[in-house]
């Protein structure tokens, strides 16, 4: 989530194409890009060089990074797209605004997640200056225009035709819209039931948009239990139970979506879109955390107050001596551990994470056809 920032779900995307959709070859030197597109679940710190609030470029954060420093992460070291990039072998994807993103380093791709925001363009207001999606998806434009001059128009749309596309979005509005205070312009304007309805339709537009700009292989994650995060365990729980409407939101939230990759797909003639079931992934461990290595998914490694929920994670918080133990580094976000469980299952889950398959099966398919 985002500080509400994003929702423990980790909210993004694997183009797939099968036989029954067109697939580009890729020069075998040409590298795979990878693209990422969402919120503060992964966001690799393209908010460090905006004006708000909504960032996570101080101490503690990235105490566990390599470098030993925040880098905009919203994690004690690895987010999930870093791990990702691991596993398939790549560099990690600089934040698209970052100024180390130029020459031969476009070619890696690159990430366009901003903390903050959600599906809709009034969802994370109070945090000013951040990417809302349709920006982001400028950006993509904008960075198609810049490696068409590096390296040309078609190998710049063979590029984008065969990267790697992640996209999370969703649970800031709810978090950081609907539920952001008692009578929100949203819940006043929608039941719940007539919400989640009206927000996947907007999803629906921007993932289309996505695949207008050449994405091809997208995985697309759902919301975590938005109820069950520290920051709501704090706010509305008082025996570690988790809040009811966040998880209702949820509930109703993961269905639809999977509905709508399902219809998009049959739309577009192939498997472009993989949904993600970040709750199921969530659920695992935080249910049963001692058979992950956790000694608790209820309480944050940094905070104050009740399960370390409230407010931000600060140099003056409380800051838990083993992360690894923890299934949660703040009060909205998975730890390096978490997401590597995460990260996990995105490569080999069965078709109760994955659908219609998992990330390993992907590349093999794809290499099958270079």
């Amino acid at each position: 989530m985002a500080m509400s920032l994003c929702t423990t779900s980790v909210g993004l995307i694997f183009t797939i194409l099968l036989s029954s959709t067109p697939f580009v070859p890729r020069a075998e030197a040409a590298p795979r890009a990878f693209f990422v597109f969402g919120d503060s679940l992964v966001d690799s710190g393209n908010n460090n060089y905006l004006a708000t609030t909504a960032r996570a470029d101080a101490p503690p954060y990235g105490i566990d990074h390599p470098s030993h420093r925040a880098t905009g992460r919203f994690s004690n070291g690895y987010n999930i797209p870093d791990l990702i990039s691991q596993r398939i072998g790549s560099e990690p994807t600089l934040p698209y605004l970052s100024p180390e993103l130029n020459g031969q380093k476009l070619l890696v791709g690159a990430n366009f997640a901003s903390a903050g925001i959600g599906i809709l363009n009034d969802t994370g207001i109070q945090f000013v200056n951040i990417i809302r999606a349709p920006m982001q998806l400028d950006y993509f434009e904008q960075y198609q225009q810049r490696v068409s001059a590096l390296i040309g128009a078609q190998k710049t749309r063979q590029l984008v035709n065969n990267a790697l596309v992640l996209v999370t979005l969703g649970g800031n509005d709810f978090v950081n819209n609907y539920y952001l205070v008692p009578l929100s312009a949203r819940s006043r304007q929608y039941s719940l039931q007539d919400y989640v309805p009206f927000i996947i339709s907007e999803y629906r537009k921007l993932l289309l948009r996505l695949y207008d700009l050449g994405a091809r292989r997208v995985l697309v994650t759902g919301t975590g239990p938005l109820g069950c995060v520290p920051a709501e365990l704090a706010q509305h729980s008082r025996n570690g139970e988790c809040a009811p409407e966040l998880q209702r939101a949820a509930s109703l939230f993961n269905p639809q979506l999977d509905d709508m990759l399902i219809g998009l797909n049959k739309e577009l003639g192939g498997h472009v879109f993989v949904g993600v079931n970040t709750r199921k992934m969530h659920n695992d461990f935080m249910t049963n955390p001692g058979a992950y290595g956790f000694v608790t998914s209820k309480i944050a490694c940094c905070g104050q107050g009740p399960y370390n929920g409230i407010g931000l994670c600060t140099p003056l918080s409380n800051v838990c001596p083993n992360r690894d133990a923890y299934a949660f580094w703040d009060a909205f976000h998975p730890s390096e551990k978490a997401s590597r469980l995460i990260v996990d299952q995105i490569m080999k889950g069965t078709t109760e994470y994955m659908k219609p398959m998992n990330l390993s099966t992907i590349l093999a398919l794809d290499s099958n056809q270079l």
